[in-house]
């Protein structure tokens, strides 16, 4: 069960990060194949590079080494062809959270900040308890942290300790667009490694769109896209005090102008990454602030891919 005891609702408590290891239990992350690769913390994975066993050839990609190319194939078929090899490897998980001033809102039950951070952590649980090394990347808000994958408990304590010390040092007044995060992400992967971003999509600038279709090519991805009720939906009709910083504004929502504003620029906002993801094929799960985690993470537990392709 989630931890019962109070917490503050705006800022992470490293508390709540550890007790969700109970919540892990029983659920999985792993990879539903091949037992004894995940009691020893390895797995078959499928990547592009040396490797015991030559799988197959693919069709070239943007990104692929030259030095991997199929040349046989490549003439026979007139078009350029990638090898694919498989090694035995050990899997790590990266988890990539959003610190920008829009993460720190929420007006259910929680701040979106906190709620990345809490399905981080039960997510590290899972993953230390398949056998995988676990590691984490903070951007946004002033944050420039990384967290090398490392194993067992001890590893997760150390990434679940930075995210509560990233967020707690994050500035409301910097912001850093989600196409850095990405730039600085592909420097820290390493073959076999999967990804987990949390965020809310308001990040994801243009020049996004460069780098993730490489990452995808390379790393199996998944994003977590964080929202509040207020989000999705305007208040009822009346003035409201806004603030934001120092700064105290009155929006009216009387106005179905302004009504139908706010709704579209939160839609707007994350329309981008979204088109992204799914023009990729990138997995995208939506967490509420108020949401139950097990529950709205169920898709990200039930991995059932035999292997997982890395090119």
């Amino acid at each position: 069960m989630t931890p019962r005891t109070p917490h503050d609702a705006t800022r992470v408590a490293l508390d709540e990060l550890i007790a969700l290891s109970a919540l892990a239990h029983g659920a999985s992350l792993a990879r539903q194949r091949r037992a004894v690769a995940l009691r020893s913390g390895t797995s078959s994975s499928r990547w592009r590079g040396r490797g015991v066993d030559f799988r197959e050839s693919r069709i070239y990609q943007p990104g692929d080494e030259i030095r991997h190319m199929d040349w046989r194939v490549t003439a026979r078929s007139g078009k350029p062809h990638t090898k694919l090899f498989e090694e035995e490897r050990e899997q790590a998980l990266l988890l990539a959270l959003d610190l920008n001033p829009s993460m720190h809102f929420g007006t259910r039950a929680r701040f979106k900040n906190v709620q990345a951070a809490r399905a981080a952590a039960l997510l590290a649980w899972m993953a230390s308890a398949a056998g995988d090394r676990v590691g984490a990347l903070g951007f946004g808000g002033g944050v420039d942290g990384e967290v090398k994958p490392a194993g067992g408990r001890r590893g997760v304590l150390r990434t679940l300790r930075a995210m509560r010390d990233w967020d707690h040092a994050s500035d409301l007044a910097r912001s850093e667009p989600l196409s850095r995060a990405l730039t600085r992400m592909r420097r820290l992967l390493r073959p076999g490694m999967r990804v987990v971003l949390f965020t809310d999509g308001f990040s994801a600038d243009a020049e996004a769109v460069l780098p993730l279709p490489q990452l995808a090519a390379r790393h199996e991805i998944a994003v977590v896209l964080l929202r509040d009720a207020l989000e999705l939906a305007a208040p009822p009709p009346g003035r409201y005090a806004v603030h934001l910083g120092d700064a105290r504004r009155i929006v009216d929502f009387g106005d179905a102008r302004v009504r139908n504003a706010w709704t579209e620029r939160f839609a707007a906002s994350r329309a981008r990454l979204l088109g992204e993801c799914r023009k990729l094929g990138i997995r995208v799960v939506e967490l509420d602030t108020d949401a139950d985690l097990r529950r709205a993470l169920a898709p990200l537990l039930a991995r059932t891919r035999p292997s997982m392709v890395v090119a």
